[in-house]
């Protein structure tokens, strides 16, 4: 496993990787892993380290894109998976693979699990992994398998082969999470205090809603950007099944004009065949129904007002999660990230899609969504009647416990 910073080289490390495993092992099978077809083709095939920039004429393989396959002369082929479509993996087997940002795949732990269960050819199938580190579970454990060669890099132990600007453009990231983790290449624990883990949000991650559960609402939520060159503009869409539970089903995101993301928003809602849109309009007014409303007038439209801040608005959601009421079906890592690290004292940019998260999630549970202040105010109130019958009765309101206290008071909010 290849866990290294942006521009340190992890592509090209890939493509030499399967040119010796091409040499060594004639007439195999192997298999190319990533997030989508397009990133496999993209970056792992056509891009400016991919296999086909690095192969010399003479061993240079085939493309055939309409196969999903390359083809070499030695008669070795490999075939082309995706996070996305990873049954696709069931039943072929190989003797090496190329897995390339599993930290981004969308199904990280079916994907992972099924090209394990292929590599079954040979007398010794390996897996090369090349990642920028998120702490996902798969990362963590490979970490702790004897069995795993790690090599470790950061950016800047190959800044002399990357563009003079891009030193300037990594220098404000330099000393922040962000930067120990995408330059320095750590892998970081949660940070203490965010309303999420990543241990809690794949506790409770699913491949696909649960046997029969249909989804009774569909909502899409944006929390919008105004300018074409701002903050991107949060697109999330978020079901309740017919169980009661909340499913995150997609994030779709985007860094564009206003007219861009609406066009965006709009498409994902009728792909979930959603009931409506849901958008914070603090920032933007009224141009947020006009640019969707100009895309699609038909659609049903609701405006939301941030009355408090952000943390305080994400709590009773974040609860919700701890309480096993929502999961996320497939994996998000930006969403993710954003929800695990967002720390307001040290943030620079806004939190965009966890900010539609929520709003999507608040939008679906509605008033069954018991917040801090009225969690404490119910508290305290059932403390003062809890004090009040133990001077009454003259006896210690034995049993009475805080648990009791929360659990009546959540109660009281259902």
């Amino acid at each position: 496993m290849i866990l290294a910073g942006r521009g340190w080289g992890k592509t090209r490390s890939g493509s030499e990787w399967v040119r010796q495993k091409v040499v060594e092992l004639p007439a195999s099978r192997g298999a190319f892993v990533a997030k989508d077809p397009g990133e496999a083709r993209d970056v792992m095939i056509e891009g400016e380290s991919g296999i086909l920039a690095m192969s010399s004429p003479h061993d240079r393989p085939e493309y055939k894109s309409s196969l999903k396959q390359l083809i070499w002369p030695n008669g070795t082929i490999a075939t082309i998976y995706s996070s996305e479509d990873y049954e696709e993996l069931r039943g072929p087997q190989h003797h090496w693979a190329w897995a390339d940002e599993p930290a981004k795949w969308r199904n990280v732990s079916d994907t992972w699990k099924q090209l394990r269960f292929g590599l079954r050819l040979g007398a010794n199938p390996q897996v090369c992994l090349t990642t920028t580190p998120r702490p996902i579970q798969i990362i963590r454990d490979l970490l702790k398998d004897p069995r795993c060669v790690v090599t470790r890099g950061t950016t800047y132990e190959n800044l002399a082969n990357l563009s003079p600007m891009y030193r300037s453009i990594i220098s404000e990231y330099e000393g922040t999470r962000l930067g120990r983790q995408e330059l320095n290449a750590e892998v970081l624990d949660d940070v203490p205090g965010a309303l999420w883990t990543y241990g809690l949000l794949d506790k409770y991650r699913l491949t696909a809603l649960p046997p029969g559960v249909d989804l009774a609402r569909v909502v899409c939520a944006i929390d919008p950007s105004a300018t074409e060159d701002g903050a991107e503009a949060g697109i999330i869409i978020a079901g309740k099944g017919t169980d009661g539970r909340g499913y995150l089903l997609q994030d779709a995101t985007m860094r564009g004009r206003p007219e861009a993301w609406a066009k965006r928003a709009v498409e994902a809602l009728r792909s979930w065949n959603g009931d409506r849109i849901v958008a914070e309009v603090n920032n933007g007014g009224a141009m947020v129904e006009a640019v969707i409303k100009a895309y699609d007038r038909s659609v049903p439209y609701k405006e939301l007002h941030a009355s408090r801040g952000k943390i305080t608005r994400a709590e009773p959601i974040s609860t919700l999660y701890e309480r096993g009421l929502i999961s996320h079906v497939g994996s998000f890592p930006e969403l993710e990230d954003q929800q695990c690290t967002y720390d307001p004292e040290t943030a620079k940019v806004s939190p965009d899609r966890m900010d539609a998260a929520v709003w999507a999630f608040t939008e679906l549970f509605g008033k069954s969504i018991v917040t801090a202040e009225q969690l404490s105010a119910a508290t305290e109130a059932n403390e003062a009647i809890a004090a009040e019958r133990t001077a009454d009765r003259g006896q210690s309101n034995s049993g009475f416990s805080v648990g009791t206290l929360r659990s009546s008071a959540g109660e009281m909010f259902q």
